[in-house]
């Protein structure tokens, strides 16, 4: 029996990317009899707690667990029945609740599996090893005792949540709760610990500071949020270097911010297709719900489908700007009639009698890949088209013209005034969305009259007046506000000036597509940090850099010239072959494809993240030849977040599994 981490490093031979390396680790390094001890039997039962199957469902099918001898998958708070013939794999949090559930299970007379091979998510504490091993008889059926160091839920290859999905809530309140936001803090940090453990980075920890610490400025506990954080994130990587192989010098950088830094991303719409299912189509998640002609030509059937990583159609558009997305499906669909054989016979003028056995013979051997690659293509035309049905019917071009004017200064207050006069069509939600980037970009003028006006020619209901106040817990404090006089853009919205922006345009940028001007401030802090010109005043580390350590992690493609015309990174385009679909597997272009030429970048957003900085990560990615991998306590839709500031002064209650005692 052993408290160890054996992780798998990410270094030599072909470069494996954040994903693979927690799938890896989940069915190879648990799973797999040869890793788990000295497992004999064939088949095992897989016994998790209700956060750690959402960890290994985030990256593993059924299947692929399947195939590693798990026969059944149990969980650890439900009553399971007896199998004194099967060893069990445990895959838990190290909660005491956990601890003594397993104990149950394992020690008396009757035990429920003959054997227990016990995996943690994170490090466990003292208290509980003690108490382990005071159950002799647990102990001696129990064949390894191991810290996997994954408890953390991956989105996609470059993203991954801590499921604090109340973050927003308990860190800023207007009610401070110090106690109940220490804790919060204190399992995000441990959860993104568990991310450098399992990937084997110590990071170089820099954190956005509190603005104004001196004598006579109050400095309150939100402002210090990305600081104890960071100091949180610290104490745990000192237990992260006791691990075998773990690095003892730096091997990458992690940005701890939180979502004050950008309060714009999660309320403007945002063009991308990614972004737009997520926003305009009603979806759980990555699960979408649509409906497929039934069988028996009935009524239509709904069918779910997951928009994610196995799809590689999704994988090429998800970060396109809609207009091209469509356009590229269109091309595919043309692509693939006129190219596939199956197609071709399905739309010739010829029946079924008149084809030669030559002819029959292709059709048979194309049909079953051919039903499969018209199901995807058919699946994203028809979700293309529901949004821009949906753009169309609830005005958002106008909309989303006029969000973008306001956050790069070429609109005010006064023509959101006559855009509100004058349009009828768009729904609550958008005036809503709207109202709260008025309110971030002019907080003082937003307070008085003016703004209470404004919020009356919107009809804002009670709940959405209190979203749009709810802004100023985001927002910077206004008195420390000043007018730009540099050349760098400040990172505040209250300047003093008539017409105030957000985002400048940058340089060297070309936009092919209308309404793509926006990007999250993390794109530009990300650059910086790469680079080393991120402010140490603003963003200090807790371990300064060696003045090497810049120069030797930049790469050429870091360099001015790269092609912008769009905005989708060039490794997400893929090639069609003859039958008009894609030639390459997913895996095989994660694998062979995406090559590590520079240490990675993590940046943890906590309060909740958003598509469209998910989207710079994809990008920079490609950019900066670093894997950019972006960290959040939950990920935001936008009317996620609209509902979060409408409750955010509000008590909740605190489930156990947030606080992981």
């Amino acid at each position: 029996m052993s408290f160890s981490d054996s992780g798998s490093s990410s270094s030599g031979g072909d470069y494996k990317n954040f994903r693979q390396i927690t799938r890896e680790r989940l069915l190879h390094e648990m799973l797999r009899p040869d890793k788990n001890g000295s497992s004999k039997s064939a088949w095992k039962v897989l016994v998790m707690d209700k956060f750690t199957v959402k960890v290994m469902s985030s990256v593993c099918k059924m299947s692929e667990i399947t195939q590693e001898g798990i026969s059944l998958v149990e969980v650890i708070t439900k009553h399971r029945q007896p199998m004194t013939a099967m060893e069990a794999i445990y895959f838990i949090q190290p909660t005491e609740a956990n601890v003594t559930a397993f104990l149950s299970d394992m020690n008396g007379k009757s035990p429920l599996y003959k054997k227990a091979f016990v995996f943690f998510s994170s490090p466990i504490s003292r208290s509980l090893v003690t108490l382990i091993k005071k159950d002799l008889r647990a102990m001696k059926r129990i064949g390894a005792l191991k810290e996997m160091n994954l408890e953390y839920i991956s989105m996609d290859a470059q993203g991954f949540i801590t499921n604090n999905e109340n973050a927003l809530e308990e860190l800023f309140s207007d009610e401070e709760n110090h106690q109940r936001a220490d804790a919060c803090l204190n399992v995000v940090a441990k959860r993104i610990a568990t991310v450098l453990a399992s990937l084997k980075e110590y990071p170089f920890v820099r954190y956005r500071a509190a603005k104004g610490l001196d004598a006579t400025t109050m400095t309150t506990y939100r402002e210090l949020i990305p600081t104890k954080l960071a100091a949180s994130v610290w104490n745990c990587l000192a237990r992260c270097k006791q691990i075998e192989d773990f690095p003892q010098n730096e091997t990458c950088e992690l940005l701890i911010l939180d979502r004050s830094i950008d309060q714009i991303a999660p309320l403007i719409h945002e063009w991308t297709y990614d972004a737009m299912c997520h926003d305009l189509l009603n979806m759980e998640g990555n699960k979408y719900t649509h409906e497929v002609p039934s069988k028996s030509g009935d009524n239509p059937e709904k069918k779910e489908v997951l928009l994610d990583e196995e799809d590689p159609i999704w994988v090429e558009l998800r970060d396109a700007h809609i207009a091209d997305a469509s356009e590229r499906l269109h091309e595919k669909m043309t692509n693939f009639v006129s190219k596939n054989k199956a197609a071709q016979l399905k739309h010739s003028s010829k029946d079924f009698g008149d084809l030669s056995s030559k002819d029959l013979q292709k059709m048979v051997h194309a049909l079953p890949q051919y039903s499969e690659q018209i199901d995807k293509l058919s699946l994203h035309v028809e979700i293309a088209r529901t949004i821009n049905r949906t753009i169309m019917e609830k005005g958002l071009r106008e909309l989303g013209q006029l969000e973008q004017d306001l956050v790069f200064g070429d609109a005010g207050r006064k023509d959101v005034v006559k855009f509100l006069s004058i349009n009828h069509v768009i729904n609550q939600e958008s005036k809503l969305r709207l109202m709260m980037i008025v309110a971030a970009m002019y907080p003082k003028k937003f307070e008085g009259e003016k703004g209470q006006k404004m919020m009356e020619l919107a009809k804002l209901s009670g709940d959405d007046v209190v979203a749009v106040n709810n802004m100023r817990l985001l927002g910077p404090v206004p008195t420390e506000s000043k007018k730009s006089t540099t050349g760098s853009f400040p990172l505040k919205f209250d300047v003093l000036s008539k017409k105030r922006a957000a985002r400048r345009d940058r340089a060297g940028e070309t936009q092919t597509w209308q309404l793509s001007r926006f990007y999250p401030i993390i794109e530009e802090l990300v650059e910086k940090l790469s680079k080393g010109h991120l402010p140490k005043q603003d963003y200090p580390c807790m371990n300064e850099p060696r003045p090497t350590f810049y120069s030797g992690s930049q790469s050429p493609s870091a360099s001015p010239g790269l092609p912008n015309s769009r905005r989708t990174p060039t490794w997400a385009r893929r090639h069609l072959s003859d039958d008009g679909y894609f030639s390459d597997s997913v895996l095989g272009r994660a694998s062979s494809g995406f090559k590590r030429k520079g240490q990675r970048i993590f940046v943890f957003i906590v309060g909740g993240a958003t598509r469209s900085e998910l989207r710079v990560c994809h990008k920079l990615t490609e950019k900066l030849d670093r894997e950019v991998i972006l960290g959040s306590s939950s990920f935001l839709d936008p009317q996620t977040f609209l509902t979060k500031m409408k409750q955010l002064n509000e008590e909740e209650e605190i489930s156990l599994d947030d606080i992981d005692i």
